[in-house]
């Protein structure tokens, strides 16, 4: 690719049983975080948005197993543009790489961000990449929030993609996340069992809520260290909600330190929240592989400043 080039993504979604009769806007809404209910609703007037290829309304009904699919068009001036930006590249192979993201680096170009992401990275590298989760982001199986840092794995062709993408659907793939987070938790361990949806007033939040509009949403955390008003956490995301981990420990009353959006905007350079470790059955050679990344200075330098 030597240029910029404007496509549109398409996005394709499988109804789950639990979202029986769930109208079709909102059930979009809820997977689709970075596009208001609004926009979606618009794009089924332009007979972007199919059931099972037929084109709907925003008041149509879903059924389980039901195919939906969302064409959603490059806002204005948005292209890929490959760009030599350095990246840290913990592992590549013909399959695939994985990539320690610093934090600030968005992950694919979106409005507000048309450049200078990884995405735009990794096509600076020449990469051959995956093509199944949309034009605009090539290769990204998962991804990370652009103030966190941290262990992601991109994939080059569709069937490692598929491959990964499985596991993490099927909660295999082995996540581990560390946090400095506000006031001394109690316990040593537990786990935060709370849906998550989108916060109905504030579009650009998620929250702890019920009902359709939310989502299963689970973490498990271990105290890794106690300090006098902090503690320093590592997590276990068993799902993989938008924003979950802040979600949920700004929901128990220990926000991340650093967080503007949730509450903690004090106390770290940075939001303190860092993919620490990444582990998962290789798609080509069948063995388990685990990477790590150890803690970012600034925040190894916040635990110390923190210490009595």
């Amino acid at each position: 690719m030597t240029g910029p080039v404007a496509f549109t993504d398409i996005r394709r979604f499988r109804v789950p049983p639990e979202e029986r009769s769930t109208r079709v806007d909102l059930f979009l809404s809820g997977r689709n975080p970075d596009l208001s209910r609004a926009r979606i609703q618009q794009l089924m007037k332009e007979g972007r948005v199919f059931i099972n290829g037929e084109p709907c309304e925003p008041s149509d009904r879903i059924a389980p197993e039901d195919r939906i699919d969302m064409e959603v068009p490059p806002p204005a001036g948005l292209a890929l543009k490959p760009e030599a930006i350095p990246l840290s590249v913990l592992y590549e192979d013909r399959w695939l790489l994985i990539v320690d993201k610093p934090a600030g680096l968005v992950v694919h170009p979106a409005p507000g961000h048309p450049a200078g992401t990884l995405v735009n990275a990794l096509l600076g590298r020449g990469l051959a990449l995956s093509s199944m989760a949309g034009p605009f982001k090539p290769g990204i199986i998962h991804r990370l929030d652009k103030d966190t840092s941290g262990i992601l794995v991109v994939a080059k062709d569709d069937a490692t993609h598929r491959a990964i993408s499985r596991q993490f659907s099927d909660r295999s793939v082995e996540r581990v996340y560390q946090a400095i987070v506000k006031g001394v938790v109690a316990q040593d361990e537990g786990t935060i069992r709370e849906p998550i949806g989108r916060d109905p007033k504030r579009r650009q939040k998620m929250t702890v809520r019920s009902g359709a509009h939310s989502r299963e949403a689970i973490t498990r955390y271990r105290v890794l260290k106690r300090f006098s008003n902090a503690t320093f956490l590592e997590l276990y995301p068993q799902t993989g909600r938008t924003h979950q981990l802040r979600v949920h420990l700004a929901h128990v009353g220990h926000p991340i330190l650093g967080d503007r959006r949730y509450g903690a905007q004090q106390g770290a350079p940075r939001q303190a929240l860092h993919a620490h470790r990444l582990g998962f059955t290789h798609p080509a050679t069948r063995k388990k592989v685990r990477f790590v990344s150890p803690l970012p200075e600034e925040l190894q330098q916040t635990l110390k400043r923190l210490a009595p």
